[in-house]
């Protein structure tokens, strides 16, 4: 394939030159290396690129359709590597990418502001929906997901960061019911809990011999918002099991506390996602790119601690 594809600048160049030997003194070869190149090339296409005589040459109707083919590609490649080294890498039409409510709101949507303005030429379309769409369905181009993803053949995937999860309750909350110490404990308490596509999310604990195990959370209080469960934790609705980006804050305020700290939860995957395509768009090969390099940097300014 390597020599196949090294004929072909020999090929054009030969097009371009009224004899083999011009052609071969603007490649700096001597005649018979393009002479050597040409013969196999219409070996292998099975026709006659030119037509010979002792005194000119000139292309035959199939060596002028290939020689259109070929200069085309050498002019696209020329133009890519252009563009590359000079860094003009322009990204341009709609880019439509779904996100989380809060998740979007805190972290992705500026990483996304900030790479249009890089290419003035990009069409940004950003849904916040903590439901998982269906990319194709509904014309997404990208979404980003919290947690762990389904199988499918359809789409693919790349990690873009992790975040940690963390109990809390308010002072006051915890002031009546008391703290728990264990994640037996914690099946005794109201909990504010979040649901998505109608299911309660299920909380993720260390239990006493260090096993990260699940518990289905006392429920009465249930929410499909983040937000919401945060803010009703606050008024000491109950235990929530959150992102700690999301309630750092009240952290640092005191209208929230954390709650076993030794039974740390571990993190959860944030994962872009696209439809399985022979070919990835610019477009969307520079928004993974942003991604995968800046968000981690981004959350992890917003956990660290004061």
């Amino acid at each position: 394939m390597k020599s196949e594809m090294n004929s072909i600048p020999v090929f054009v160049t030969a097009a371009e030159s009224s004899s083999f030997s011009q052609a071969a003194e603007k490649l700096h070869v001597t005649r018979s290396a393009v002479a050597k190149t040409i013969s196999p090339l219409e070996e292998r296409l099975g026709v006659t690129l030119f037509n010979r005589t002792t005194r000119s040459q000139s292309l035959t109707d199939e060596g002028s359709l290939y020689y259109e083919s070929c200069r085309r590609a050498l002019n696209e490649i020329k133009l890519a590597e252009d563009i590359l080294e000079s860094g003009k890498l322009q990204a341009s039409g709609k880019l439509r990418v779904s996100v989380p409510v809060l998740l979007g709101h805190f972290c992705i949507s500026p990483l996304l502001s900030a790479l249009a303005k890089e290419h003035p030429k990009l069409e940004l379309e950003i849904s916040f929906s903590d439901r998982p769409v269906d990319l194709s369905e509904e014309g997404f181009d990208l979404a980003v997901r919290i947690g762990t993803l389904a199988d499918s053949s359809s789409l693919v995937a790349r990690k873009l960061a992790s975040h940690t999860m963390v109990f809390c309750a308010s002072p006051d909350y915890l002031r009546q019911a008391g703290e728990p110490a264990s994640s037996e404990e914690l099946k005794h308490h109201e909990a504010v809990t979040y649901t998505r596509s109608g299911r309660v999310l299920k909380w993720q604990i260390k239990n006493e011999k260090g096993e990260m195990t699940e518990i289905t959370p006392p429920a009465r209080i249930m929410m499909d918002d983040m937000q919401a469960v945060k803010n009703i934790a606050i008024t000491g609705g109950g235990i929530a099991w959150l992102p700690y980006w999301l309630v750092r804050e009240q952290f640092v305020s005191g209208s929230l506390k954390e709650i076993l700290k030794d039974r740390s939860s571990g993190s959860w995957p944030v994962y872009a996602v696209w439809p399985r395509t022979p070919h990835l768009s610019l477009k969307v090969r520079l928004t993974i790119d942003k991604l995968v390099s800046e968000l981690p940097a981004m959350m992890a300014a917003i956990e660290a601690q004061i």
